[in-house]
């Protein structure tokens, strides 16, 4: 269970309130870890998917912060809009590749960049037409806040009046757990019962399977990778042709998970080591 603790993920259901940097907090300190941290962030108000990364885990987050999110939100619009016409000017202007600003109090630099949004559909509207229920798939790092208030300056304004996120790469609503939920867990995990809590989590050795090509190593080489040297070709086992130079792709042996590797252009290395865990 220690293992689990110092090297696994939870998808926490965040509620509208505290931030997400909060919720990492709190699940550390009733961990008693040294670190956590959260994979995506999401404004107060938002709720939804969370992962939190736990321990060592920290250091894999950014293998899983890119990949794609999706939302289920409301579009508040200051007059009555058409909802068929709405979607038009979705269409034409917010789907495929896009190019945005953050927000003022965003977290990140202030730079345009691109990202792609691949589905963004409204589904139901208000009696009085002025609330729109949407949902939409983007790339990681797009502000759903943003198109809804570019929208907006199209059509005499609007903002998003509330938003949820129900899946961030790998992890949707389907193992989701509140904070008191989580809370009850590590109260009968103190009480000896591991069971809840250890069902909360997911290994992230079986999550890093999930967002990146595998490959197998022979044992003889575990030593010395474990001491950080490079893999060598005559090591790997696996797909190895389906890698371009620059790929990341997790090593293993056997079930035991040795890291987080780069493929290299060189004749006789073929990866070097981002991250070995040991």
């Amino acid at each position: 269970m220690e293992n689990l603790l110092n090297f696994g993920l939870l998808n926490i259901n965040k509620p509208a309130g505290p931030t997400s940097y909060t919720v990492s907090e709190f699940i550390c300190r009733k961990l008693g870890l040294k670190k956590t941290s959260h994979m995506g962030t999401l404004d107060p108000k938002v709720t939804g998917v969370l992962p939190i990364t736990l321990g060592r885990a920290c250091k894999l987050a950014g293998y899983f912060i890119t990949h794609d999110k999706s939302y289920v939100g409301i579009l508040h619009t200051h007059k009555e809009q058409d909802i068929k016409e709405l979607q038009k000017l979705i269409n034409k202007n917010f789907l495929g590749k896009i190019k945005q600003t953050p927000p003022h109090r965003s977290a990140v630099k202030r730079a345009e960049r691109e990202r792609k949004v691949y589905s963004f559909k409204f589904l139901e509207v208000s009696d009085d037409k002025r609330d729109f229920l949407f949902e939409c798939e983007v790339e990681g790092g797009t502000y759903i806040r943003k198109i809804c208030s570019d929208l907006g300056e199209m059509i005499g304004g609007a903002h998003m009046e509330d938003l949820r996120r129900t899946k961030a790469g790998i992890f949707d609503e389907t193992k989701i757990y509140t904070l008191d939920e989580f809370s009850t867990a590590v109260e009968e995990y103190k009480a000896g019962n591991k069971k809840i809590l250890k069902n909360m989590i997911v290994p992230a050795e079986e999550a890093i399977r999930l967002v990146l090509p595998c490959l197998d190593v022979d044992k003889s080489a575990v030593k010395s990778l474990h001491h950080g040297k490079p893999l060598f070709r005559s090591n790997v086992e696996g797909d190895v042709e389906s890698l371009k130079e620059g790929d990341f792709f997790a090593l293993f042996s056997g079930k035991k998970f040795i890291g987080i590797y780069r493929k290299t252009s060189e004749e006789i290395i073929f990866g070097r080591p981002e991250f070995v865990f040991n």
